[in-house]
């Protein structure tokens, strides 16, 4: 063994010698368990409602710290009962009396926002006066502004949605006493860490919090940190608070292009490394990535050292998200918040990827490796964690519907903190383009308005803050004859995968539209047509098919490049 790889432990048994440096500790003193008969009246006829025989032992552990007012997170993964542990509390907690928001519920999606509001109601035992309602953007403003107004004493939403109604005053906080922050490690994915660092000033300071995560990356250990004070940490069911884990899904050779970008749409790093085994799949991947809107670039042992110096000096600067190398051109990298991982390939040497592993999880900080493997990879990968005593754990390809769902969240949110940051002339600006986003519509153009989303979801890939990206003007708007020329004809600048993927945007504007917020779609119109034509990008290079490895297995030779074959 190398040198090198003799420094990189990864081992289960060095994890668990760092496991005592964890930001946050078992509660001390620690309470003892609840059980149905040691709740209260309230809260009993609301298991009876609910149909429990007894309390899940998350419900059971948490509850005790949650009635005595102690900060508290837990750690457990989805579906052990999580949801039911702090909306049973919020019943004794909430007084029914008192008109307006005395507790917060952030969650990361629109979906889990609506799921909890739903479980609460029916949690509520009848002739209990609370109210509820649940907050997310994309839709229109009336009807949270009318429960705002009626009082409601729980308010349930997406961050960046809840910022927008405390930053124009339509909802207060002065009466909140609970905050909870529900599924924090998927909310930190999706994007809503600038909204809640945001949203943190608007909370009072005397307040009990909450935190829920299935995970515990360093990112949520930071929010816990932040927003809860002195919290004790629950933990249940197989979960991990080591500084790396190691996750693989097995997969047809063919469809490595298409799970690649699922797995970064979805984990949506700040940066990452993607190792492939060859140069020529190096520039193959590193073209397809850009092809399809990634900030990303090649690394392999043909770049000049001028051009990998630059290269490198990017990643660092954070002026670069996604970097694809080999093995040997990744040698020397030292980027201490690298957060993920990626192996397109399984490397054919073991100590390879230790190798690959050890470039995240430095300074202290988490990260994860998810490895693509297919079928005659996963003894390969079997193999390495056995001589290496790596918890690897298989997982799931993602779901299609699952990362659309999370890209549509993360859009809203960027778009939604874009109008935040608009000036009062900017505003007015966009609402002079409403009619003409409602006719579009009308017309049967959503795929149009539908590319300027996906344009600008690219566009926020490529910078930090949207917020900076390039504003309209106060020119106005033009006639509809030109304005259709000029989205025709950059509707056909898209290569057949730019064209493919704005597909999965058409069902959010069309509701953004049919549900009172074509602000949105607007603002982004007026974006363009501030713009010259020659600001419309051109159809990028097809991405070029690599040969076959020398010295790869078969599952090895075939991956990826059947993807882009039309």
């Amino acid at each position: 063994m190398s040198l090198y790889v003799k420094v990189i432990d990864l081992t289960s048994k060095s994890r668990a010698e760092k496991e005592g440096s964890a930001l946050f500790k078992e509660p001390d003193p620690p309470l003892p368990e609840a059980s149905v008969d040691s709740l209260s009246p309230t809260m009993q006829e609301a298991v009876r409602r609910l149909g429990w025989s007894s309390l899940m032992p998350v419900q059971a552990k948490a509850i005790p710290y949650m009635l005595a007012s102690r900060d508290l997170i837990v750690q457990s993964k989805t579906g052990s009962g999580k949801t039911g542990a702090f909306l049973l509390p919020l019943l004794e907690k909430l007084d029914s009396n008192l008109k307006g928001t005395q507790a917060l519920i952030l969650t990361p999606t629109r979906e889990l926002a609506r799921q909890i509001f739903e479980a609460f109601v029916e949690t509520v035992p009848k002739g209990n006066e609370l109210k509820a309602v649940s907050v997310y953007g994309g839709v229109g403003y009336g009807p949270q502004l009318k429960a705002f107004n009626d009082g409601v004493q729980l308010v349930v939403g997406t961050p960046g949605r809840i910022l927008d109604h405390l930053a124009k005053r339509t909802l207060t906080l002065e009466k909140l006493r609970v905050l909870i922050l529900d599924e924090a490690d998927e909310m930190l994915s999706v994007g809503f860490w600038p909204a809640m660092q945001e949203l943190r000033r608007y909370l009072p300071r005397e307040r009990e919090s909450y935190m829920f995560s299935a995970t515990m990356p360093y990112k949520v250990q930071s929010l816990g940190q932040e927003f809860l004070d002195s919290p004790g940490l629950l933990t249940f069911g197989k979960v991990s608070v080591d500084e790396m884990s190691h996750r693989y899904a097995v997969l047809a050779p063919m469809d490595k292009n298409q799970t690649i970008v699922r797995f970064i749409e979805l984990e949506n790093p700040d940066s990452a490394i993607i190792f492939c085994n060859t140069k020529r799949r190096v520039e193959y991947l590193s073209l397809y990535l850009q092809n399809y809107g990634f900030d990303a670039r090649g690394l392999s042992g043909d770049l000049s050292q001028k051009d990998r110096e630059q290269v490198m000096e990017q990643i660092r600067s954070a002026r670069l998200r996604f970097l694809v190398a080999t093995d040997v051109a990744a040698r020397g990298i030292d980027i201490s918040d690298l957060s993920h991982i990626f192996m397109y390939d399984v490397p054919m040497d073991p100590e390879y990827y230790v190798h690959r592993a050890g470039r995240t999880a430095r300074a202290g900080k988490t990260g994860k490796v998810v490895a693509l493997a297919t079928i005659t990879d996963e003894h390969t990968l079997k193999s390495i964690a056995k001589e290496f005593s790596l918890d690897l754990v298989k997982i799931d390809v993602p779901d299609k519907q699952e990362v659309e769902r999370y890209v549509r969240t993360r859009v809203i949110e960027l778009l939604e903190a874009r109008v935040r940051s608009q000036s009062e002339d900017e505003t007015a600006h966009s609402a002079s383009f409403v009619p003409i986003v409602t006719t579009l519509m009308h017309e049967g153009h959503v795929h149009w308005l539908s590319m300027l989303v996906d344009g600008f979801y690219h566009e926020t890939l490529h910078v930090k803050d949207s917020t900076s990206l390039p504003r309209q003007t106060d020119a106005p708007p033009p006639d509809m004859e030109e304005l259709a020329s000029r989205l025709a004809a950059h509707l056909d600048t898209l290569s057949n995968l730019g064209k493919e993927r704005l597909l999965r945007f058409e069902p959010l504007v069309t509701e953004m539209i049919e549900e009172g917020e074509p602000e949105l779609p607007a603002m982004l119109l007026a974006d363009f047509c501030a713009q010259p034509p020659a600001r419309n990008i051109a159809a990028p290079k097809p991405a070029r098919r690599p040969e076959r490895s020398r010295g790869q297995n078969r599952g090895q030779n075939r991956g990826g490049p059947r993807g882009l074959r039309r």
